[in-house]
């Protein structure tokens, strides 16, 4: 119950990881609000969570919002807000792979449209809550990286350049609050078989890459990372036993983050083996 009283913001969380970081929250007594665009697929994964609450007055609640809309962030945030006083957590996790191919053959409006969603989205919601987090002197932001950040990944180079990106603002924006109580990390959480596989491996080789494809292929038959791994890493970052770790890119497979909670210590993921999808 290490969540228990705190209320979160989770975006992207109708399925997928953003639901099971959601799952896990819920089960951990944070009041959560999700978000995601499609009103039937909310009001699924609102339901389904609600079956994990541990406390009758637990709020799980779900808004339909597009984290590329500034209006819509700014609702999302005044409504979490609005239904228990406070938010202690935001995890951005809504994400898309965008574009798959060569540069000189994709969609240029596509891969701005992946830019919008993977890295403007996460500012929009940052720069929404921040003042409020300043003004309690608390709070927690965790950013959904991954392989992208960690490694090139030719023919998906939309999610790769976007990915990076999320953690340079997360390590900037770290540092500007410096003072305020307020941790903002990274996370990379693995190589899941979520939706975006799929896409990958419905792609075929011939547009993401003969390489890129049989490691997606392996991923698939193999199982990838449990999605609760990552939910749990998620879920330690939004508890108190990770005040004061900030600034950082941690992933849930490499990083010893179970033993580091006792220390504060965790090294940052920067080593070349790291090329989760």
């Amino acid at each position: 119950m290490k969540l228990y009283g705190r209320m979160a913001i989770i975006t992207g969380a109708t399925r997928g990881f953003g639901f099971a970081v959601a799952k896990e929250y819920t089960r951990m007594g944070a009041g959560i609000m999700i978000c995601g665009r499609d009103a039937t697929h909310l009001e699924e994964a609102v339901k389904e969570l609600k079956k994990y609450k541990v406390d009758e007055d637990q709020v799980v609640s779900g808004i339909v919002a597009d984290t590329t809309s500034e209006k819509d962030v700014s609702l999302l945030v005044r409504t979490a807000i609005n239904q228990t006083g406070r938010v202690d957590i935001v995890v951005n996790n809504a994400g898309v792979y965008g574009p798959k191919g060569l540069v000189e053959d994709i969609d240029p409006d596509e891969w701005i449209k992946a830019i919008h969603i993977n890295l403007v989205g996460v500012f929009y919601v940052c720069r929404a809550i921040l003042p409020h987090m300043k003004k309690n002197n608390y709070g927690k932001i965790i950013n959904l990286s991954g392989g992208g950040a960690t490694a090139p990944l030719p023919r998906i180079s939309a999610y790769a350049a976007s990915k990076a990106a999320v953690v340079r603002l997360t390590e900037t924006l770290a540092q500007e609050c410096e003072g305020y109580h307020i941790d903002i990390n990274s996370v990379a959480p693995g190589a899941l078989n979520t939706r975006l596989l799929d896409e990958v491996l419905g792609a075929g080789p011939g547009i993401v890459g003969q390489p890129f494809y049989e490691k997606a292929l392996k991923q698939k038959q193999d199982g990838g990372t449990p999605l609760e791994l990552g939910a749990e890493l998620c879920a330690f970052l939004g508890s108190s036993e990770s005040d004061g770790i900030t600034g950082e890119l941690i992933s849930s497979v490499w990083d010893d983050w179970k033993h580091g909670q006792h220390t504060g210590k965790l090294r940052r993921v920067t080593t070349p083996e790291i090329k989760e999808l």
